[in-house]
């Protein structure tokens, strides 16, 4: 699926349509560009997952976790993963296998060990106008 959005709310948008259509559980990877609006997706997806929360990217800290009493949403942004080791020690492997929804900024430093099933957002900025942006959506069904 593909779509071309004006505006930072427009792509919030977008995530919260996908965070509201996925099962609890899913693996998002984002794909894109600084500044491309990974965050502002993510944002959106946490609401569409029914999260009340204060979405920031995680740069510093690697992974934020956002809860309900019933969901977990995980975080990633792996800009400085570099290698095995590095991934190893972020406990991402723990957070794959604790069932909680995870999404990841910057998956292309890790995409040979994303899980096959994940989906795959790509997000980039259109050369032409600043706030626009083109998102395509692979691994799902229309929502």
């Amino acid at each position: 699926m593909k779509f071309v959005t004006e505006n930072v709310n427009q792509t919030e948008n977008i995530g919260f349509r996908l965070g509201a259509f996925l099962p609890y559980g899913s693996v998002i990877a984002l794909f894109g560009d600084l500044g491309a609006g990974k965050t502002a997706f993510t944002r959106g997806f946490a609401k569409g997952m029914g999260l009340e929360c204060d979405v920031h990217s995680p740069t510093f800290a690697l992974v934020n976790e956002y809860r309900s009493p019933e969901k977990t949403l995980c975080h990633f942004d792996m800009y400085r993963i570099s290698g095995f080791d590095d991934l190893y020690s972020t406990g991402f492997f723990d957070y794959l296998d604790s069932g909680a929804s995870l999404i990841i900024e910057w998956s292309e430093n890790i995409e040979n060990i994303l899980p096959d099933n994940c989906i795959r957002v790509y997000i980039e900025k259109n050369p032409l106008k600043d706030d626009c942006r083109n998102i395509e959506i692979i691994g799902c069904e229309e929502f």
